[in-house]
């Protein structure tokens, strides 16, 4: 599919409606294990295969909503759920587990796919904490929390995978010059800001309400909605090492989400004294 030469929002919201999002190559993997093995074909299985990889989720919420039945009473944001709505043949027909990451980008995107990696990966690690903090919480939406988390940040991951030169661009200007906000070179580059276009791709696909406004840090002020800011940002934060300038913050923000102390939340969390080596999907 041609990719929209123009800086316009409105061509890159139409292009990534019709795009066939690529997936995680583990994901890939543990899907055709599933295929194979139907004795371990369920609802849980599948889901366990899908939660982690912030793509096929989105891929599959993004087909969902499409083909919702009007009569549907409930908004439905759980990969285990959309499976038993749609049935295990009509998924693995219409929202199969390709193309790759490592297709859609080539050779010649090889910088851009490790970016890509990174994100996904700290994606994971967010939701991971979300989801947690939601139970610590007595949240009875830690499912819808931990999918909030794990998208978040999906346009950026979007946008890695079908505007790496740009997204490379854009990582180059930010290294020269720490202080320039990333929304303000974002616009600079494209047009527009990442999350600008999150939230109306989120609108167009029509995603569930609820998840849009976890998703949202305007609604910060909200608690559910606070968890996911926080393990966003600590996802981020502690990408760069624990001794990050900016984790001494995203701790006391944790901290009063929890109500707990400081040395607590540093407990819960792993954080550890020393730089650690980042692990890439």
């Amino acid at each position: 599919m041609p990719q929209p030469k123009q800086r316009k929002l409105s061509d890159w919201i139409s292009f990534l409606t019709k795009a066939d999002i690529p997936v995680l190559r583990q994901t890939a993997r543990n899907l055709q294990q599933l295929q194979k093995n139907e004795l371990h074909l369920n609802a849980r299985s599948f889901a366990h295969a899908v939660k982690n990889d912030p793509l096929m989720s989105v891929k599959l919420l993004r087909y969902m909503q499409a083909h919702k039945r009007r009569n549907q009473a409930h908004e439905v944001m759980e990969v285990e759920q959309i499976v038993m709505m749609l049935g295990f043949e009509t998924t693995f027909r219409k929202i199969q587990p390709k193309p790759l990451v490592e297709e859609v980008l080539g050779r010649d995107n090889r910088n851009a796919l490790v970016y890509l990696l990174k994100t996904a990966h700290r994606a994971q690690i967010a939701s991971g904490y979300a989801f947690d903090w939601a139970v610590r919480l007595h949240d009875l939406h830690f499912e819808e929390i931990r999918t909030a988390a794990l998208l978040h940040d999906i346009a950026e991951m979007l946008m890695w995978c079908f505007s790496p030169q740009e997204m490379l661009m854009i990582k180059k200007v930010q290294q020269q010059n720490k202080n320039l906000r990333s929304a303000m070179v974002q616009e600079k580059v494209f047009g527009f800001s990442l999350h600008h276009l999150q939230l109306e791709l989120a609108e167009k696909w029509r995603l569930p309400e609820l998840l849009i406004t976890l998703m949202d840090d305007e609604h910060a002020q909200r608690q559910r909605v606070r968890n996911v800011v926080l393990a966003v940002d600590l996802a981020r934060h502690s990408a760069n090492g624990w001794n990050d300038a900016a984790l001494p913050d995203d701790y006391q923000g944790i901290a009063r989400l929890l109500h707990l102390d400081v040395a607590d939340v540093m407990t819960i969390v792993g954080a550890e004294p020393q730089d650690t080596a980042e692990t890439i999907i």
